[in-house]
């Protein structure tokens, strides 16, 4: 049985500098959470005293403004983030695609990154190597994999990874707004494997702006504002107090794929 239960969580960064007192509405800004100071260091509190019980079944969404704490709450669940206070009691193997190119490198070949990027994610090298050849079938890279990445295009390298992050299946996906996969073509394949993905997985824990793909995926939600939750519960009635709260929808609802690409390859070849 997998499950994901926080007790009372604070995540707090400090921000050291000298320039703190006139930086603060611009951390703020970018950062949420609330502010304090101590000997001249900005303190940001991202989380403040939440408290989460998710189990086998639960597709829970994410909603709050910029800078709301939502982003930390997903590496909190990801293990990336101790926090300082309250207890993490996690069961279950966790998927994490907020960032698919995590652990690659873009002077290795494609080949040598299938290995760094199963390792990232917590796979054996013997794992990795009886995954090589599914992942070089379902990215359709063939030769490609044999040369460093930095030499493929912007759409290639997501392939390459796209193919590699989701070429398990977890207990627990955790993901930040929903991911795409580079090219049309590959468009299709790669939105198949990730309903699949996401609809074998327990639990999935969603960020996203769109509160309609909230409401067509999730059956809980959770409304974040600066680090602070405002709401939890049933998706549909959690989205509708935050929608009120903000005059009404933002975004039409669009299940499928977004096109992520947060990086690139240093050169892509024309």
């Amino acid at each position: 049985m997998a499950h994901v239960r926080l007790n009372n969580v604070m995540v707090e960064y400090p921000i050291f500098t000298q320039h703190t007192q006139s930086l603060k509405t611009s951390i703020l800004g970018r950062l949420g959470g609330t502010l304090s100071t101590h000997n001249a260091t900005v303190i940001v509190r991202a989380l403040d005293n939440l408290t989460l019980d998710l189990q086998d079944g639960d597709r829970l969404g994410i909603i709050g403004p910029n800078g709301a704490g939502k982003t930390t709450l997903l590496r909190v669940i990801s293990r990336i983030y101790e926090p300082q206070k309250g207890e993490v009691d996690i069961e279950g193997s966790i998927s994490t695609f907020t960032d698919l190119t995590l652990g690659m490198d873009p002077e290795a070949t494609g080949w040598e990154n299938i290995t760094f990027r199963c390792v990232f994610m917590g796979l054996t090298f013997a794992r990795a190597r009886e995954l090589s050849s599914s992942i070089d079938e379902f990215s359709e890279l063939g030769d490609y994999l044999d040369m460093p990445v930095r030499t493929h295009s912007a759409g290639m390298f997501i392939r390459l990874a796209f193919a590699i992050s989701t070429s398990v299946q977890p207990d627990i996906i955790i993901m930040d707004e929903l991911i795409g996969a580079g090219d049309a073509q590959f468009y299709q394949k790669a939105q198949k494997r990730l309903e699949d993905l996401i609809g074998n997985t327990k639990i999935l824990v969603l960020a996203s702006h769109d509160e309609g793909i909230i409401r067509d995926l999730c059956n809980k939600a959770i409304w974040l504002e600066h680090g602070k939750v405002q709401s939890i519960g049933p998706a549909g009635d959690v989205v509708k107090q935050y929608l009120e709260s903000v005059g009404g929808p933002r975004k039409q609802a669009n299940w499928g794929i977004e096109h992520l690409n947060n990086a690139e390859p240093e050169h892509s070849p024309s």
